[in-house]
C-alpha cells in the first residue's frame, strides 16, 4: 500500500506544476503557474518556503556551476536567484508568439533544457518544443501542440518522451547524441476516462511515469507504452512528478486547485513510495 502524504503547509497550488530535486540543496522545487509563485520543500525538516513571482512561472531548474537557477516566465528564460530573488532576462523564445506562455522543461544527461510551449489561454494550437544547447540558442524540434507536457529521456538517453496533453496523446523521438529528433512516434494514446496526459518522469528500470491530470492519479508505463500500474491520489488534476532524496526513492507529485470541485487535497503536494529509484538530475549546462 503507498504510503500517500499531504505535505500540508496552509497554501493550495491553483496549479502546481514543474517538481525539480535538487541534490546541492537538499530542496525538491516547484512552481504555481497562475498563483505566480515558487515553492521549496525542505527533506530533511519538511518546511516550505514560497517566493512570489512577477509573471507566471513554468518551471525552473537548477544551473551548472552558477549557485542559481534556470526559470521560465511567460516572458521567457531567465536566471533565477533566491533570498533575495533576484530575476536577470536571458532570452525570449517565442516574440512572434505573445499569447504562449512556457511550460515545462527537463534537462537531459548532455546539460541540454528542453522546454515547451502553450497558448495562454487555450485558445490556438500554437505550442513547440524547443531545445536550447549551452550557446543559448533555441532550437525549435517540433510545432504544432494544443498543450506541450513532458519532456522526460529513457535511462540511456536514446529516446525522449514529451505529450500533447489537449490530444491526449505522448509521443517517443529518438534523440541522436547532437540532440537531433528522429520522427514523431505515438507511444500511449490516454483513455478519456483516464484523464489527460500531463507531467512526466522516468526511473531507472525504464519506466514513464505520467500524471492524469482530470484522472485523480499517477500511472506507470513500460518503454513500450503499456500500463503497468497506477497509483490514486485524492485530488483531480494531478499535474507532475519528480524523484527526490539522496537514494532518489521518494516519489513527489504536484497538483492544482485550479479546475477542481474542492473538498479533497486538490493543489497539494503528495509523496508516494515508487518501489523504485528515478534518475540523477542534470544541472543546466546554460
Amino acid at each position: 500500500m503507498d504510503a500517500h502524504i499531504i505535505i500540508d503547509r496552509g497554501v493550495v497550488d491553483q496549479l502546481g506544476e514543474g517538481p525539480t530535486w535538487s541534490p546541492s540543496t537538499q530542496r525538491v522545487y516547484w512552481v504555481d503557474i497562475v498563483g505566480q509563485a515558487l515553492n521549496a520543500l525542505d527533506l530533511a525538516t519538511l518546511d516550505v518556503k514560497r517566493w512570489p513571482m512577477p509573471e507566471r512561472i513554468g518551471w525552473v531548474v537548477e544551473r551548472r556551476d552558477c549557485g542559481n537557477l534556470l526559470a521560465g516566465f511567460k516572458s521567457g528564460i531567465v536566471a533565477l536567484s533566491l533570498d533575495p530573488v533576484t530575476i536577470r532576462p536571458l532570452l525570449s523564445p517565442e516574440p512572434d508568439r505573445p499569447g504562449n506562455r512556457l511550460n515545462d522543461a527537463k534537462v537531459d544527461s548532455a546539460g541540454r533544457l528542453w522546454f515547451g510551449s502553450k497558448h495562454d489561454e487555450d485558445l490556438e494550437q500554437s505550442g513547440a518544443l524547443y531545445r536550447l544547447d549551452s550557446d543559448r540558442r533555441p532550437t525549435q524540434v517540433d510545432d504544432g501542440y494544443a498543450v506541450t507536457n513532458g519532456p522526460a529521456f529513457s535511462p540511456d538517453g536514446r529516446y525522449l518522451y514529451h505529450a500533447d496533453s489537449g490530444r491526449r496523446e505522448v509521443y517517443r523521438f529518438a534523440v541522436d547524441a547532437a540532440g537531433a529528433l528522429g520522427p514523431r512516434e505515438l507511444l500511449i494514446t490516454f483513455a478519456e476516462s483516464w484523464g489527460y496526459p500531463d507531467g512526466m518522469t522516468t526511473d531507472a528500470d525504464g519506466g514513464l511515469w505520467i500524471a492524469h491530470w482530470g484522472g485523480g492519479r499517477i500511472s506507470r508505463f513500460d518503454p513500450e507504452g503499456q500500463l503497468v500500474r497506477s497509483h490514486m491520489l485524492p485530488a483531480v488534476n494531478i499535474t507532475s512528478c519528480t524523484f527526490a532524496g539522496d537514494r532518489l526513492d521518494r516519489l513527489f507529485v504536484t497538483s492544482a486547485a485550479l479546475e477542481s470541485p474542492g473538498g479533497r487535497a486538490d493543489g497539494a503536494l503528495f509523496e508516494i513510495d515508487p518501489g523504485v529509484r528515478g534518475l540523477p538530475p542534470t544541472p543546466c549546462a546554460v
